[in-house]
């Protein structure tokens, strides 16, 4: 059996397939994959859906469980754009279909009032067989009723679709079904949510075609070794986790700047957007101090974030979501080696002039540390809220008296709340642009 591909390899078969020509014989085999999959077009993702000071609850199975990209979008909200303000609860149940959450909902979720939510429903409810429309319909007036009853109580809605299946799975009960089987069946769920975010006004989040092109797309490249999907071919490792974290944050038509620093070397100057200020400019030096952060995978578990990297290059998620970019005026040089937070790089003066983003040039840059504890505090808050609900909510002691259940589990879930705000700090930096 040949080892998995390393998310290093990854990465360097992902640069050479951005050389490819589009109509190369992998885009022409890619294109007619998706052929077999009747995809309805997705709907445009609707501005407005996050508001300033929303609690934003995180619903789904096993997956959303899995607490990996529901901490990417929690961490993101934190970092790259804390004047939202945005509060986050994930709502994670291992094995839930649509109508479990539905009746769920009331006593786990709604009595925090979210303002909007995310749901990730579907690989259950698929029942890892091809498609009848038994399970259509059943889904579709599951998860209508769980929209519907968001609606009722103010709270706005990102419907996400379900992943895909990469191999098959273990537990697969049906010795017929195959692959494509099931994701034909989770296509058509997938239809069923665009058509009830069509009827109901609600957003869509499409997490199962770029999951299912990237997945067959690595696939053929590394003959099986890297599975978009997950090793057990339903949960997605970290990398996966970004293409759905992407997913849903470009339902949420993000502008995704993160902030501009334009350098000015003639004068001596920088000018910078809002959520970064600069403390010192020179003709060669810039000290800055920064109010928000760019996405970085971090600096602590290597292979996680080694595939947090590889996952950032399955997506556009540095062009959309992740831009903080270096403008430099003046640069006559034809070559200058930037420095930021002990990182070298080179570039021309006519890259430098174009501007480049330092969030994807530095992927290990003076962000990262803080990042970092930004992202840990935001895991250790997710972990508990699985207790809360699952052991809590749903144990003996919610069973025994449900209000003091809750008042005990949000005295201990506070301090861990307060511990993200507390980590998030302003970070100073320096660039400095020196011509070779």
């Amino acid at each position: 059996m040949r080892p998995p591909v390393s998310a290093v390899s990854l990465l360097l078969l992902l640069a050479l397939a951005g050389s490819a020509p589009a109509q190369s014989p992998a885009m022409r085999e890619l294109a007619a994959y998706e052929q077999k999959f009747p995809l309805t077009p997705a709907p445009n993702p609707r501005p407005g859906l996050l508001q300033k000071g929303d609690r934003l609850a995180i619903c789904g199975d096993s997956i959303t469980e899995q607490k990996m990209y529901s901490r990417i979008l929690e961490t993101y909200l934190t970092v790259c754009v804390p004047e939202l303000e945005i509060t986050v609860r994930q709502y994670g149940w291992s094995g839930e279909k649509a109508a479990g959450f539905l009746g769920r909902m009331t006593n786990d979720c709604l009595r925090f009032q979210p303002t909007v939510a995310t749901t990730c429903y579907g690989m259950n409810d698929h029942e890892y067989r091809a498609y009848e429309p038994r399970i259509g319909d059943t889904y579709r007036e599951k998860m209508g009723g769980v929209v519907a009853a968001f609606q009722a109580n103010g709270v706005r809605v990102l419907l996400g679709s379900a992943g895909t299946v990469g191999k098959r799975p273990s537990w697969v009960g049906d010795p017929n079904a195959s692959i494509d089987d099931m994701n034909l069946n989770l296509c058509q769920l997938r239809n069923i949510d665009i058509e009830l975010a069509r009827q109901l006004g609600v957003g869509f989040a499409d997490l199962f075609r770029p999951m299912l092109l990237k997945g067959h797309e690595m696939a053929v490249k590394t003959d099986g070794r890297f599975a978009v999907s997950g090793q057990d071919g339903v949960h997605p490792g970290w990398a996966g986790q970004v293409v759905m974290a992407y997913a849903f944050l470009h339902g949420f038509a993000l502008d995704g700047t993160i902030g501009t620093f334009t350098v000015d070397l003639a004068a001596g100057t920088t000018k910078t957007t809002a959520g970064h200020e600069v403390v010192r400019s020179s003709k060669e030096v810039v000290e800055l101090r920064s109010y928000r952060y760019p996405f970085c995978a971090g600096v602590g578990d290597v292979a996680k974030d080694d595939n947090l990297r590889a996952g950032l290059q399955l997506v556009p998620f540095d062009a959309e979501l992740n831009r903080l970019t270096l403008l430099v005026q003046h640069a006559p040089a034809e070559r200058y080696t930037v420095t930021w937070g002990g990182q070298k790089k080179s570039f021309t003066g006519k890259q430098l002039s174009a501007g480049i983003n330092l969030a994807t040039e530095f992927p290990i840059n003076p962000f990262s540390a803080a990042f970092q504890r930004v992202d840990e505090a935001v895991a250790a808050k997710q972990n508990f809220e699985t207790h809360q609900i699952k052991e809590v909510f749903h144990g003996r002691e919610g069973k025994a008296d449900m209000a003091a259940a809750v008042a005990k589990t949000e005295a201990e879930r506070t301090p861990l709340a307060a511990a993200i705000k507390t980590a998030f700090v302003p970070v100073n930096h320096t660039l400095t642009i020196t011509p070779e």
